[in-house]
Parts: structure tokens; C-alpha cells; sequence
């Protein structure tokens, strides 16, 4: 008795399918090109020439993340197309807070089965958040792992690589007591807290539901929204200001990561009311119920980064930035004492 000759795609894995989503891919890679970059997908390297006139003494600023449980909402409502703006902006918007510029990014899928509508929704969203950040996507991987995932799901990764000036390079230790504290408005959970968010949301209300606070939207809208990426805004700020510090608010909300951009001997002070909070963290806040020093220490609460700025400066800044597009609000200051954040209710 002769056994019939296993193939590569008895496992699952299908080749054919893999080239076609490459060849779907390049499309969207390609939108991103901007100087610099030097070709497109394919090739076993991304490959990426900064200009050095503009950084004579270059570092650079690398970052990397993921978009955490946020994903199983796309799965949920089959909508794919948000999440990878989601993934580009937690890693742009940590490098940016180095004061570093993004040149160029890369990504990885893991799916069980290379469902190619799908895929090519994700990585459509990768490219518009490059567009967004200025950085070009040069390479990636999408690896299929039958056995690894449920079928229709999948796990994503990306990676960012931004260049500062050694001189530029924003590490906080200009921040000193009297300092004004600036925030940039997020645009609601980005994607941090989804645990906690899906828990609360997703046993009060249905998808579909529309609570009057959100507006009109449904409340997998508003979950899905994309994460704001700042890197245009910000870098103009940067260029313009003598930014003391900034901070990308993600996991662990105002008390982790404000005291991150805090030299000893500090601490931040935030009064609330001073900025607008979206409607959707008081859904949670109010349907978990969720404690407000839990909600601080989990969400954004609505504001996305948070910069240090002189208290001369902080009028000009909160007006440059609503110029590029943000909405802006002198949120606090900096204050002698142990480092740490204080929320003034």
C-alpha cells in the first residue's frame, strides 16, 4: 500500500495564497513611500537612507507594541480596517516622546488561515497610519500558523524606528517645578484597557447599542476608534518650543506613565475639569462601576500625550498645537514633592 505524498498545504498553509496577499500588500506599502526609503516589500530587508543634513550627530529611537485585546472587538464585528492605525500609533507615539522623527516602520501578523480580504483591510490600516506618522513601511511578516489562532483571528506586532539629534534627544530632565503641563486630546481608548473596557461595555450594553453620550454612535464604534497619532503635530510643537518632557498616555494611564518623563525631586499635578473628557470613560466609569484612581490608572481619560512646557510658554503652545490640528488645553504643573501624579478633583 503506498501513502499518498503530503504537501505544505495538507497542514494549511497554502503558498498560492501568500503570494496573491503579498502582490495586495504592495499596493498599500507602496502609499507610504517618502525619502528615504528605497524599495518596496519583497526583498529578505527593508531598506531605508535618512537624510543626515538634517542630523549631523543622529541617534536612533526604536520602539515596538502591539494592540493588545483591542483586537478581539475587530474580530467580534469583522471590521479590520483600524487596528493597524492602532498599531502604528503605539509605537510612533512612544518614539516621539524622545523627541525622535519616524522614518520608517515594519510589522508582523500571525494568523491561523490567510483570509485575504481580511489581511489586506489590516495592513490597509498599517499604511494609512504611516501616512499619518511620515513613515514609510518597508517590510514585514505574515506568518500562517494553523494551530496557533482560532480560525478568523490573528495577533499583530510592529516595530518603529525614528533618528533625533543627540542634542534634541527629549529625556525629561529639563522638567522643574513651575512648569506648565499641555495636553493633546485623545480620541477616546485608543487601545489600552480593553480588558477592563470590554468587560464593563460589552455586559451593559449590545454592539449595536447607541447610549446618548456617544453621540449616535454605536458603542463598537466608539471602541474601535482608532488611536491618535501625533507625529506631525508634535514634531512642529517641537521644532517651534523648548519642550521640557512629554508623555504618550497608554497602559497604565496618568500614574504610570507621566512620572516617566519626571526627574527626582517632582511631581505632576492635574486638575480636572480642564480638559474634555470622551463621553465613553464615564460609561465605564459609571456601568463597572469602575473607581476614578482605576480609571486614571488604566485609561487616557482623554488626554492622548501630556507635555511639560516653561509657564511662559504654555499659552503659545496650547494655541500652536490647536493650529496643527489638535485639540489642546493647559491641563496642570509640575510641582516640588515625591515624584508621582496628583489628580485635583
Amino acid at each position: 500500500m503506498t501513502n499518498k505524498p503530503v504537501t505544505y498545504a495538507d497542514t494549511g498553509v497554502n503558498r498560492e495564497r501568500h503570494y496573491e496577499l503579498v502582490k495586495r500588500i504592495g499596493a498599500h506599502t507602496g502609499r507610504t513611500a517618502r525619502a528615504g526609503m528605497l524599495s518596496n516589500i519583497g526583498a529578505f530587508g527593508g531598506f531605508f537612507a535618512p537624510d543626515l543634513t538634517k542630523y549631523p550627530d543622529p541617534v536612533l529611537v526604536s520602539g515596538t507594541d502591539g494592540v493588545g485585546t483591542k483586537l478581539k472587538l475587530a474580530f467580534m464585528s469583522g471590521r479590520h480596517d483600524t487596528v493597524g492605525q492602532d498599531l502604528v500609533a503605539m509605537c510612533v507615539n512612544d518614539i516621539l516622546c524622545q523627541g525622535a522623527e519616524p522614518l520608517f516602520f515594519l510589522d508582523y501578523i500571525g494568523v491561523a488561515e490567510k483570509n485575504l480580504e481580511m489581511l489586506e483591510q489590516v495592513v490597509k490600516g498599517v499604511a494609512d497610519g504611516c501616512l499619518l506618522a511620515g513613515c514609510a513601511l518597508i517590510g514585514g511578516e505574515t506568518a500562517e500558523l494553523p494551530g496557533m489562532y482560532a480560525p478568523g483571528e490573528y495577533d499583530m506586532a510592529g516595530f518603529a524606528v525614528g533618528i533625533v539629534n543627540r542634542d534634541r534627544i527629549l529625556t525629561g530632565e529639563k522638567v522643574a517645578a513651575g512648569d506648565k503641563l499641555v495636553g493633546l486630546a485623545s480620541s477616546g481608548l485608543h487601545s489600552n484597557g480593553y480588558s477592563l473596557a470590554r468587560r464593563v461595555l460589552l455586559s451593559a450594553f449590545s454592539a449595536d447599542d447607541r447610549p446618548s453620550s456617544l453621540g449616535g454612535a454605536t458603542v463598537m464604534d466608539a471602541m474601535l476608534t482608532p488611536t491618535r497619532i501625533y507625529a506631525k503635530s508634535f514634531l512642529s510643537l517641537y521644532e517651534r518650543f523648548d519642550i521640557h518632557g512629554a508623555a504618550n498616555i497608554t497602559g497604565g494611564g496618568f500614574h504610570e506613565n507621566i512620572p516617566r518623563m519626571l526627574p527626582d525631586g517632582v511631581r505632576a499635578v492635574l486638575n480636572w475639569g480642564t480638559w474634555e473628557v470622551p463621553p465613553i470613560f464615564g460609561l465605564i466609569e459609571q456601568h463597572g462601576p469602575v473607581e476614578p484612581h482605576e480609571m486614571e490608572s488604566t485609561f487616557n481619560m482623554g488626554l492622548g500625550m501630556v507635555m511639560a512646557v516653561a509657564a511662559s510658554d504654555a499659552s503659545e503652545v496650547v494655541a500652536a498645537a490647536r493650529g496643527a490640528g489638535e485639540q489642546a488645553w493647559v491641563v496642570g504643573e509640575v510641582v516640588e514633592g515625591a515624584m508621582g501624579v496628583e489628580v485635583r478633583r
